[in-house]
């Protein structure tokens, strides 16, 4: 795992993508910026969460939070997290608590936008 410095120097650098990755459950697709916080901070299973959420029923039947969403994760000081997801008027939709995780950052913001999942700096 890189540290936390040299990740928060990185992430500001995605700007845009040239591959995008097929999430399979999720049923969207993810840029270079996300697949870097997934492989540096160890962290697929954020991924996975994030395409959990997908199947739930809000989302689902909520047009426009099939057109955008916002997720950020939370990481406290004792390791335990909530991962939320909120609609572009920052309502939250629902929050998942995590009573631990090993995650370097102390927070991280996704937007899922049209089916693909990426970084604000790559919006």
């Amino acid at each position: 795992m890189l540290s936390v410095e040299e990740i928060q120097k990185t992430l500001p650098h995605f700007s845009s993508t040239e591959n995008y990755y097929r999430h399979i459950l999720g049923g969207f697709n993810y840029t270079d910026g996300v697949r870097y916080v997934a492989q540096s901070c160890e962290a697929y299973w954020l991924i996975d969460a994030i395409a959990s959420y997908q199947l739930k029923r809000p989302l689902i039947n909520s047009e426009d939070l099939q057109k955008f969403q916002i997720l950020k994760l939370q990481v406290n000081e004792n390791k335990s997290a909530t991962l939320t997801l909120e609609r572009d008027t920052d309502q939250r939709v629902f929050s998942q608590y995590l009573p631990y995780t090993d995650f370097p950052l102390p927070e991280i913001k996704f937007y899922l936008a049209d089916k693909v999942l990426l970084l604000p700096t790559e919006y």
